[in-house]
């Protein structure tokens, strides 16, 4: 779809500073590319090798290892910007992707931020400003507080009214940090502490609120557009609701709860957010669902979202180049009416992690890389085989995205996909997708924030007891003795489910897979 405004518009930029590292860099330098932008890297010492700089037109390395001292900072990047003649800084997601004082630095050095402006960014940044904003713009939100708690004793106070459970959240920042669910008023103390000190740590702001906490909630959020010049349009929702400790691993699109009336309404419901904070460029408004199908503002995300690939195969549109457009003064092209979901799309989040050890980080050599392709198979990746994973990043190697017709469809597409998809030398959280796509609620569509935990827990009540131990040993020595004996009949890698294959199949991808 043509999404060029007629008119109106500032001269596209000469040059873009991608202001990020991982998928997430060279997501966008494609998109520079395909636009004719050239597209300018950075790096930190530790990055020197890393492929979003091999995808760069040009790179430039920015301080040590240490975040605050490369990718968080600031004077640098802009410093950077101005050697290599950048007219716009893309920040991509996480470090300074929503950071008002960075976007207030770029205006300041004359650079255009890809993205919404200070003011938009500081107005959602605080969650309890934003729930302020929203009662006033008669948007509906989970019963709470819209103003900072100052003391256990207020907390207490305030969730007798509401009922227990409550949950405590820190009003800055997000991932689930300076979280606690609090399930009586003996709890709340320590739990006001907990949270209140993770926040401080986490965000340099200790304020905390108070909201009802809803019992098995689905996680659904809406993408928005919003240009220049007083338009706003929603692209669907994302099923966000598989998540570990408030950080989300699969998503999806279009939701499995929600249908065409249910989709207008959140949608029309996440332009209003949008248009109460004067927002530009493209954003996320998350929603809580409950088992009734209501839905609760739940805060909105000020930048291109980790997710975002579900969202472009269901509309066809690139996002990135919308918001290059956007950033570029162009008015949308596209009204409501254009916007037509088409298929099923889910996103499973490749961590260099281990699943099987409490999903302790797994940095390291890439020995092998095979990556997984065909029809509706789409891989936005940071790696390549022979590429050490520093430990000093979020552990996010890639995301592989399935699409197909129908949600059963892209889920079979899925499996197939997993068991191609091989990695060599350190740990990922593979497994962890494949037995997720075989899990009965999962497949049947019956999500909620709660549903990984449970399948984790459900792996924990499995273990063996030593007798269940002493005849899977026996069975093994059998199989081990059989196979000795015999033609082998399947190869596992990664946890893979291959099909029966030949004797000369299994050695070709023996040594196919082979380490260097």
């Amino acid at each position: 779809m043509e999404t060029r405004g007629e008119g109106g518009s500032r001269a596209m930029f000469k040059k873009i500073l991608v202001a990020n590292r991982g998928e997430i860099a060279v997501r966008v330098m494609r998109a520079c590319r395909e636009m004719g932008i050239p597209a300018v890297g950075v790096y930190s010492e530790v990055d020197r090798r890393a492929l979003h700089v091999r995808k760069s037109d040009e790179a430039y390395c920015i301080g040590p290892a240490p975040a605050r001292e490369s990718y968080l900072n600031i004077p640098k990047l802009l410093e950077v910007a101005a050697r290599a003649g950048a007219d716009a800084i893309h920040p991509g997601y996480g470090f300074l992707a929503e950071n008002a004082a960075f976007a207030r630095a770029c205006r300041a050095a004359g650079v255009k931020f890809i993205g919404p402006t200070a003011e938009s960014m500081e107005a959602m940044g605080s969650k309890t400003h934003a729930r302020q904003m929203m009662q006033e713009a008669g948007v509906p939100m989970v019963p709470g507080t819209a103003q900072a708690l100052g003391s256990p004793a207020e907390a207490r106070e305030v969730a007798g009214r509401l009922g227990y459970p409550v949950m405590l959240k820190a009003a800055a920042g997000g991932g689930g940090k300076g979280m606690r669910v609090v399930a009586a008023a003996a709890e709340m103390e320590s739990s006001f502490t907990q949270a209140q000190s993770e926040a401080e740590r986490a965000f340099g702001d200790g304020t905390v609120y108070l909201e009802k906490f809803l019992a098995k909630p689905r996680h659904v959020e809406v993408q928005i557009l919003a240009d220049e010049h007083g338009h706003a349009i929603y692209l669907g929702e994302r099923e966000c609701s598989v998540q570990r400790r408030h950080q989300k691993v699969l998503e999806e699109s279009p939701s499995p709860i929600v249908d065409a009336q249910m989709r207008r309404r959140m949608g029309e419901t996440a332009v209003r957010v949008a248009q109460a904070a004067a927002y530009t460029n493209a954003g996320t408004v998350e929603f809580l669902v409950d088992a009734e199908r209501n839905f609760y503002f739940l805060e909105m995300n000020t930048r291109l979202q980790v997710e975002h690939p579900v969202t472009e195969l269901v509309t066809g549109l690139d996002l990135v180049h919308l918001q290059i457009h956007i950033a570029a003064g162009e008015p949308l092209a596209i009204e409501q009416k254009d916007i037509q979901l088409r298929g099923h799309a889910m996103e499973c989040r490749i961590y260099a992690e281990d699943p099987d050890n409490h999903f302790f980080p797994s940095p390291g050599k890439i020995t092998r890389l095979l990556y997984p392709a065909g029809p509706g198979v789409r891989v936005d990746s940071g790696s390549y085989e022979g590429w050490v994973v520093p430990i000093d990043y979020d552990p996010l190697m890639a995301k592989l995205v399935g699409y197909a017709p129908t949600r059963a469809q892209t889920i079979a597409r899925l499996k197939r996909a997993l068991d191609e998809y091989f990695v060599g030398g350190i740990k990922t959280n593979l497994p962890l997708f494949r037995e997720l796509l075989r899990y009965p609620d999962f497949v049947a569509g019956e999500l909620d924030t709660g549903l990984l935990d449970r399948l984790l827990a459900g792996r924990r009540v499995a273990a063996p007891d030593q007798e269940r131990m002493r005849l899977a040993a026996i069975a093994a020595a059998l199989f081990a003795h059989e196979e000795a004996t015999a033609a082998p009949a399947s190869v596992r890698t990664n946890g893979a489910h291959p099909p029966a294959q030949s004797a000369w199949k299994l050695a070709g991808r023996r040594e196919a897979l082979r380490e260097k």
